[in-house]
């Protein structure tokens, strides 16, 4: 899906030769965006159906089979552990068991992981990311006294699966948005992992947030791998190479969704005098991007670690039906970071925009519209 989107009228910024410091602090004086800025939001009213609750989780043995890169990836495993972590601390989960998948490992191989956490009497059993989808199909029926959660897949059909799936399309679309308002060159990019279609709603929300905002912007839209081919989300390298080849281009702010591989994205920023926008977890506070957190201008946040909490919780409360069917913007299951300032100047743009999410006002497409 390698290729650029142009809109009408597209002009580059010849100032764009400054530092990093400029385009984050808002300096670009809307020249990029065009479209009227929406109206205030209200005050809000949303939030986790976790919150406030005490519930005593102490007696579960939770399983958590990580996706490639695992613990450590700075995103979504990471927040699936984060999920994990806040549930020792809060509701007093004593015993974990983590594994981690492979980038060349066969079917059989993650069926044998979720096997092996059943059998050694783990339950709940958190299986994080669609790639597991076939694997928990075939091994939850073996075991109907276990109670399986899968996040972001909704296809297993079975009583004891539980599906953990989220807007990521709600949350993109704000990360176009702040992109259009911080690029000096009206020139942006996104950097998918795998060609997916879990992936490509990360891409649907992104171009419909920045074209919603400008109708001059310039988009460069690729990917690292084909379906098929995971290794798209745990190789920086090839997202270092795809991300300088854009910012080559002229964009001048990068939004992945590509897993491990994001941390090449932010290099090539760093290195190319570009933004970068995060995805996931709040990758600007994350350990191993550390090096590279300057030019994070935001992360478009997918709330898996609320996602995992709350399942843990409705487990040892035994009343799964509090669960949302979605995780979107209204149940904050997406959202945006502020972490660093680099967009407090246009929060007030990002809410507005938030707020007709919500109400329904724009609709925001889960496919990519090119």
């Amino acid at each position: 899906m390698a290729g650029v989107i142009t809109l009408a009228g597209c002009a580059k910024d010849s100032g764009n030769s400054g530092n990093n410091n400029n385009a984050a602090t808002g300096d670009q004086g809307g020249s990029c965006a065009t479209a009227p800025k929406p109206a205030a939001a209200p005050a809000a009213s949303s939030s986790s159906s976790a919150a406030g609750e005490k519930v005593d989780a102490s007696a579960l043995r939770v399983g958590l089979a990580f996706d490639v890169g695992g613990r450590g990836d700075a995103s979504f495993n990471d927040a699936a552990a984060a999920g994990v972590d806040r549930a020792k601390q809060d509701m007093g989960v004593k015993d974990t068991n983590e594994s981690t998948a492979s980038a060349s490992e066969s079917e059989d191989a993650k069926a044998q992981r979720l096997t092996q956490l059943a059998t050694e009497g783990f339950n709940p059993i958190v299986a994080v990311g669609f790639a597991y989808a076939k694997a928990v199909e075939v091994v939850a029926p073996k075991f109907p006294n276990t109670k399986f959660a899968i996040v972001d897949d909704d296809s297993v059909k079975a009583p004891n699966v539980t599906p953990l799936v989220f807007a990521e399309e709600q949350g993109s679309f704000l990360a176009g948005v702040a992109a259009v308002y911080k690029s000096k060159s009206c020139h942006i990019g996104f950097v998918g992992g795998v060609d997916t279609p879990l992936i490509q709603k990360f891409e649907a929300g992104f171009l419909q947030g920045a074209k919603a905002a400008s109708n001059k912007v310039k988009i460069e839209d690729e990917y690292l791998t084909p379906a098929g081919d995971i290794s798209g989300f745990q190789d920086p390298a090839k997202g270092n190479v795809k991300a300088k080849a854009q910012i080559d281009k002229g964009a001048d702010v990068v939004y992945h969704a590509a897993g491990a591989s994001g941390k090449g994205v932010f290099e090539a920023a760093k290195a190319g005098n570009a933004l970068a926008i995060g995805v996931d977890s709040d990758q600007y506070n994350q350990k191993t991007v550390e090096a590279v957190r300057d030019v994070i201008m935001t992360s478009m946040i997918k709330r898996v670690d609320v996602a995992v909490f709350d399942y843990i919780q409705a487990v040892a409360k035994n009343d799964l039906s509090t669960l949302p069917k979605r995780f979107d913007l209204k149940v904050d299951g997406v959202g945006y970071s502020t972490t660093g300032g680099k967009v407090d100047d246009i929060k007030d743009v990002l809410e507005g925009y938030k707020a007709q999410i919500v109400s329904g006002a724009i609709s925001v497409s889960d496919k990519p519209q090119k």
